[in-house]
């Protein structure tokens, strides 16, 4: 393939034969506005924002039409420029145009685009299909974690294809045609209704307010307010490369101590870290999985971590929950001690203590409401906020986020290792649960921490790692679409793994759905490299060298998978049905 020569706005671009116009304009440092184009997808052009001029009179989409040689292209002709606005529009037309109350409001491509063409007019009137009024379109609040807004969808299917294509679930599609366009699940059922995993891809993708996660600020403000409530929460290890992002810090800049200042300014009367009952998952995984091995039982074992692919596996996947890991996730972990053994520490009664998590997923606020959760009758965690919640917290309250002096997170639960700290990343469970299990089962001292066969973005991983006498086959999954593949060869009885990592979210929990919208792979590849930057400069990083986990086991738990540590940390799982 050869070089191709073409102008855009007069300037001289030279790029190579197959590129489109737009990524042509992108190397020409020429901004051409799109609504439909996302870097993490497949071309659509069903936007038409992105139209061009070619020619004397010709339009055509910069974003699906390919560069030849000594083609002239206008950006920002008089023809452009009246097209462009008229679609811009007729797209307003068919769209809840009350952004003040909009929770995309100041983040959103479409009010972008308004500003960029200096939308003011008043007199566009909403036009409704002529069987529906826009107004009468319900919104779909039937689960615990993402809201529909229909009146908001510009129909540019983003959404259709990160779950298709990324999470392997199909739940949203098109439905009807011309004007009764829409996207929803099929028969008009609401997410609830649907094998939906709510993992929130949908929503990182949305450029508008179509999709998003359903708020319990006001429910942690209620008990902060209320003077017999004692409120603690815990920070999960991807909020802490990410959340700066909302504060104008680089993508992967590690925050941690001035997210511990902002809580506890905010009023929380303890703050935690995730990253201990991180720790405690490993030990209690890695022991579940030296038991499967030494005595013939279930494998290849499958992590429990990720709460969008447990939902996948229990609608999907039912065949292989004896494969599946009976630990709890971290967050449930800190939850269920938070109402026991905290509890009992402060000489609190568990009903009196509201437990928060500040977590980079949208799953995670339904894992907090399944009814396994809970420990005599008291839910383990009672609100979860997404790292975007937290970011709308922070500025509430006004709180001057890159000024504030760091602070660290209270004990018991601070104290923390590198090892947990990776569980932000895709990779990160495994490479935790190697440097353990080799020390435990051998007895020897791991020369070797850091197993970069697990890291990085790509789909599926894998390594073999010498433990003793075992080669210890591992792989490493993450995006729904990428773990069938490892599940079906679990179920057809052909795996040849011991140990297989899902994470539900493209990078792992550096891009769950609760993390900042602006999330693509460039951005992914950012966080994952604060995660390891963090890990490689903590004293200690193995999960069993943590010494106030030796000391929960001393005092509490007895000993990895005791009769206590089930009740509290394990827990089971069902098939879906709908």
């Amino acid at each position: 393939m050869g070089d191709i020569n073409l102008s855009i706005d007069n300037q001289v671009v030279i790029v190579p034969e197959g590129t489109t116009i737009l990524e042509a304009a992108k190397k020409a440092h020429i901004k051409i506005s799109t609504l439909c184009n996302h870097p993490d997808q497949t071309v659509k052009a069903n936007c038409r924002i992105c139209l061009v001029q070619i020619g004397e009179d010709q339009l055509v989409t910069a974003c699906s039409t390919a560069v030849s040689e000594g083609m002239i292209v206008d950006t920002k002709s008089k023809l452009v420029r009246e097209t462009q606005l008229g679609v811009l529009e007729l797209i307003l037309a068919n769209h809840d145009q009350n952004c003040l109350k909009c929770i995309r409001n100041g983040n959103c491509e479409l009010q972008d685009l308004c500003e960029k063409f200096s939308i003011s007019r008043e007199d566009i009137e909403i036009i409704s299909p002529k069987d529906i009024s826009i107004d009468s379109i319900p919104m779909d609040l039937s689960n615990s974690a993402i809201v529909r807004d229909y009146s908001k969808c510009i129909k540019c299917n983003r959404c259709v294809e990160v779950c298709r294509e990324v999470q392997d679930a199909s739940i949203l599609a098109g439905s009807f045609r011309s004007t009764d366009y829409t996207v929803q699940p099929a028969y008009g059922k609401t997410l609830s209704q649907t094998l939906c995993t709510y993992c929130g891809q949908c929503l990182l993708v949305c450029p508008v307010g179509a999709i998003y996660e359903k708020s319990e600020i006001e429910q942690v403000w209620d008990a902060i307010d209320n003077p017999d409530m004692h409120v603690i929460v815990q920070v999960a290890p991807a909020v802490r490369v990410s959340i700066g992002e909302e504060f104008g810090y680089e993508p992967g800049t590690p925050v941690t101590g001035k997210v511990v200042a902002a809580l506890r300014r905010i009023g929380f009367d303890q703050i935690f870290d995730t990253n201990f009952t991180a720790d405690l998952t490993i030990i209690e995984e890695g022991h579940e999985l030296i038991d499967r091995i030494t005595n013939n039982k279930t494998l290849p074992m499958i992590t429990s971590c990720s709460p969008g692919w447990i939902n996948y596996m229990e609608g999907f996947f039912p065949e292989v929950i004896n494969h599946v890991s009976t630990c709890k996730s971290p967050q449930q972990m800190f939850g269920a001690l938070s109402k026991t053994y905290y509890a009992d520490k402060i000489g609190i009664h568990p009903s009196k203590i509201f437990t928060v998590s500040i977590m980079p997923c949208t799953a995670k606020k339904f894992e907090a409401k399944r009814e396994e959760m809970a420990t005599d009758g008291v839910p383990d965690v009672d609100a979860v906020l997404t790292t975007r919640e937290l970011a709308k917290f922070i500025k509430t309250v006004g709180i001057d986020f890159n000024n504030i002096q760091d602070e660290k997170f209270d004990d018991p639960f601070g104290i923390t290792t590198g090892a947990a700290i990776i569980f932000g990343a895709t990779g990160g469970v495994a490479e935790a649960a190697l440097r353990t299990v080799y020390e435990v089962i051998t007895k020897e001292e791991l020369k070797e921490l850091d197993f970069y066969d697990v890291r990085g973005l790509e789909g599926i991983k894998e390594a073999t790692v010498k433990i003793g006498d075992l080669e210890a086959k591992v792989a490493v999954a993450n995006g729904l679409k990428n773990a069938r593949k490892l599940i079906e060869e679990v179920k057809k009885g052909t795996s040849p793994y011991h140990f297989i990592e899902i994470m539900s979210c493209p990078g792992g929990c550096i891009g769950g759905g609760g993390q900042p919208i602006n999330t693509d792979k460039c951005i992914r590849d950012q966080r994952i490299c604060g995660i390891y930057y963090l890990d490689k400069n903590m004293p200690i990083r193995k999960s069993h060298e943590n010494p106030y986990i030796k000391k929960i086991y001393d005092e509490f738990l007895g000993e990895p998978n005791s009769h206590i540590a089930h009740k509290l940390l394990h827990t089971h799982y069902t098939p879906r049905q709908i």
